[in-house]
């Protein structure tokens, strides 16, 4: 992560009293978003670690901590959040992993579930819980949910059933954009190409050699920021994006062109 990137003085931010979860809080792009809203008006923050606690002294931080296992704990976080903050108005999934680290075709049965259901299956049954949270509130919401560039082009043999899961993502985005609508919840995804979030060298454990050598593959010459990916969700749920649905935001720097 560069030390010298210079964030704008101008960030359109939410309307003061919005209560926002964010699952993989503790990651470089959850942080960077917990800590981008906590600048804005008043809002409540549902911070969400599934090893570790997202630790903060501000008050508006409600941490949360759970490891997705099937649809009845993404309900219960959901429920936990909107019981602790009064409601819920933004859900931003950012939870996810690549747990098998070979090929994709050495992959047991097994671990291919396991990919799919970290990667599709859970994002899916966090969203379907805030929607109805947000139906039965009836004062609309915002739901963000996070793709890859790299699934349009197939993947790679490593992240494979991961970029399935994405590509997935890019329909639950259209599919619950329409059912959201006629209540006023928008819902929207980021479509990320190489952002330096440390997500690389955790899940794939990339030296700083072969992340030199990545950024300089992208036509600007460097990776994304995690204050970049985390201003545009900050626009997405705010009024700025009011006329935005359904749609999968490129955050890429000319990636694949």
């Amino acid at each position: 992560m560069s030390d010298d990137f210079a964030r704008p003085d101008w960030v359109p931010q939410l309307a003061a009293g919005q209560r926002v979860l964010v699952t993989g809080a503790t990651g470089g792009l959850g942080s960077a978003l917990v800590a981008m809203l906590l600048e804005g008006p008043d809002c409540t923050v549902g911070a969400h670690g599934s090893s570790q606690v997202f630790t903060s002294e501000d008050a508006r931080v409600v941490p949360l901590q759970a490891d997705f296992t099937d649809e009845e704990s993404c309900s219960a976080l959901v429920a936990e959040f909107c019981g602790r903050a009064g409601g819920i108005d933004a859900l931003v999934v950012l939870s996810g992993a690549i747990r098998f680290s070979g090929h994709w075709n050495e992959m047991s049965g097994h671990d291919w579930e396991r990919e799919i259901a970290i990667n599709l299956n859970q994002p899916a049954f966090l969203a379907r819980a805030a929607l109805r949270r947000m139906k039965a509130q009836g004062t609309g919401g915002r739901i963000l949910l996070t793709g890859t560039e790299s699934a349009l082009h197939g993947g790679s043999p490593t992240s494979f059933p991961y970029a399935i899961a994405k590509r997935g993502t890019e329909a639950m985005v259209q599919g619950l954009a329409r059912e959201g609508a006629p209540d006023g919840i928008l819902v929207n995804g980021l479509r990320l190409g190489f952002i330096e979030s440390g997500f690389h060298q955790r899940w794939h454990n990339r030296t700083d050699a072969q992340m030199a050598e990545r950024a300089h593959l992208v036509p600007l010459k460097r990776g994304g920021h995690p204050d970049e990916a985390a201003a545009l969700m900050i626009y997405l749920m705010s009024g700025w994006g009011s006329f935005i649905t359904g749609q999968m935001i490129p955050l890429t720097g000319g990636d694949w062109l």
